[in-house]
């Protein structure tokens, strides 16, 4: 009987430090609640992501404000056909995160869009992909969906015209339009 009472205390003992064990609190890739590192820095899960060519995005500056103010960076790119978030872009969503928790009342239009190839209803549907990808990284961070709205251009709204990889990269965006 001794031995069942101690053996029952030793299951209910593992079991809670199972579930206390697989419990989550969240927080980034990197170990941090909001994305900062312990250097003050903001986690992207990549190490300095340095310069974004063609994008104008610092890894370390990343439309960081400090005062409050919304980001400075308010366009993010995506490779060709895919609606995934580059990391290197994780940084420019956690600022955007952060303010939009900080300011309930402040609400973002994210507009999707897309370079020309394809039909007009398949770059719709992309662009619209890509700015519910940005929406969901965002609630993820604890952004209101009632702040968040998503509207896709597709190819309509080009932000620079010519058939390069270059304009075409420039096209395949999401725009944080406050």
């Amino acid at each position: 009987m001794q031995f069942k009472s101690h053996a029952r205390t030793l299951a209910i003992a593992l079991s809670l430090a199972l579930i206390a064990g697989c419990s989550s609190t969240g927080g980034s890739r990197d170990g941090s609640m909001d994305g900062t590192r312990a250097d003050g820095g903001v986690g992207t899960g990549t190490a300095g992501a340095g310069q974004v060519s063609g994008t104008g995005v610092s890894g370390d500056r990343a439309g960081q404000q400090a005062d409050g103010r919304i980001p400075d960076v308010r366009t993010i790119y995506f490779d060709f056909d895919r609606d995934t978030i580059r990391p290197e872009f994780e940084s420019v969503l956690v600022a955007h995160a952060r303010y939009l928790r900080s300011n309930g009342n402040a609400r973002v239009v994210l507009q999707g869009h897309t370079d020309e190839r394809g039909t007009r209803e398949y770059n719709m549907a992309l662009g619209e992909r890509r700015a519910n990808s940005v929406k969901r990284f965002l609630e993820v961070q604890g952004v209101s969906p009632s702040q968040l709205q998503v509207v896709s251009y597709g190819e309509e709204r080009l932000a620079v015209r010519g058939n390069s990889e270059d304009a075409h990269a420039q096209n395949r965006r999401v725009v944080f339009a406050y």
